[in-house]
């Protein structure tokens, strides 16, 4: 294989794994907002219902007893039916502005919006386990290491890998080289044009812990 070819399908892998970069960041934001919007719903529909049951208590006719208010033009038969249809009217305006002012989405909407998310996760999760599952058992353990040391935000060289596993540098270089050849979420960045330093993105990290990955791996 010519330079030319190498460097074609080293592009190819790193626009791969830009793309699963983008799709991650495109679903976190959508259930962020799924989850914005049910909790703003809940909040609206709470606060109404206090309101309402507020106004009904101070409005009702008090029992046996209390006082009750004075109509001249209405007959004593007929005082508490004229306050409980203002009392009804007054709800029932309530109610509607209460609607006008704060719209509530349709739930089969909600719904269907949630069940896209899930099933587009679920087609993610296959895709990982997909793609963790071509790892060797030694490509892992650098992979799982690196993101462990970048998880207590430290900075992840291959000195430190092969401290940390036991394996020598001109390994570790090549078993990263093969990880990102794999499209495994993995970001190599040249300091002072000399030391490599590697991290895990971050929006990956978000939806994906060690853990979820090594359980994806083991299915």
């Amino acid at each position: 294989m010519n330079k030319e070819k190498i460097k074609q399908a080293f592009q190819k892998v790193k626009q791969d794994n830009l793309d699963l970069q983008s799709q991650i960041s495109m679903l976190t934001r959508e259930i962020q907002e799924i989850k914005r919007t049910l909790t703003q719903t809940e909040n609206q529909t709470d606060r109404h219902i206090i309101q309402t049951d507020r106004h009904i208590i101070q409005t009702v006719p008090q029992e046996e007893g209390g006082s009750k208010p004075q109509n001249s033009t209405i007959s004593t038969r007929n005082k508490g039916v004229q306050t409980d249809r203002q009392t009804n009217r007054h709800t029932h305006r309530q109610t509607e502005k209460f609607a006008l002012e704060n719209p509530v989405q349709d739930p089969i909407t909600k719904i269907g919006k949630v069940s896209e998310v899930i099933s587009s996760l679920d087609a993610l999760k296959k895709d990982l386990r997909k793609q963790f599952k071509q790892l060797t058992q030694q490509e892992m353990l650098v992979y799982s290491t690196t993101y462990q040391l970048t998880n207590e935000a430290i900075d992840v060289d291959y000195s430190l890998l092969s401290e940390k596993t036991g394996l020598s540098e001109s390994s570790i270089r090549d078993y990263i080289r093969k990880i990102i050849k794999k499209n495994i979420p993995l970001e190599k960045t040249k300091e002072n044009n000399k030391r490599i330093v590697l991290t895990i993105p971050p929006e990956f990290k978000r939806i994906a812990s060690l853990d979820t990955i090594t359980a994806l791996r083991n299915l």
